[in-house]
């Protein structure tokens, strides 16, 4: 079962930006912690950013001032704007929820998207 989509992944130069969307249902949407991660090392996985139901925000330190996450109540829809993006940058990037942040950053008890591919070229 779908419980969060992802989309506006694609293919842009260095300086560029691309805009990230999670769509989820109403439920989950109004009661949990989104955020998004992507690949790190190979065999890892960062959480780039996040974001509360209340609004309250977090950021990767190597993406504050670049990216920007936020809420649209009315699409149930979390948005991550990405901006001066650096081939570094470059991953499939994945939707999650959980019931707080904590859950989030730990990937731990969350629901996770399909994921949406971001390449970034030099």
């Amino acid at each position: 079962q779908v419980n969060v989509v992802e989309s506006g992944g694609g293919l842009v130069q260095a300086g560029g930006s691309l805009r990230l969307s999670c769509e989820a249902s109403r439920t989950i949407f109004e009661s949990n912690t989104i955020g998004w991660y992507r690949p790190f090392r190979g065999k890892q996985r960062e959480l780039v950013a996040s974001i509360t139901p209340s609004g309250t925000t977090n950021y990767a330190d190597f993406v504050k001032g670049r990216f920007i996450i936020s809420r649209d109540k009315a699409t149930n829809t979390v948005t991550l704007q990405m901006n001066s993006l650096r081939p570094e940058d470059t991953g499939n990037y994945i939707c999650v929820a959980g019931q707080n942040f904590v859950d989030v950053q730990r990937g731990s008890r969350v629901y996770w998207g399909q994921g949406t591919q971001v390449t970034v070229s030099s």
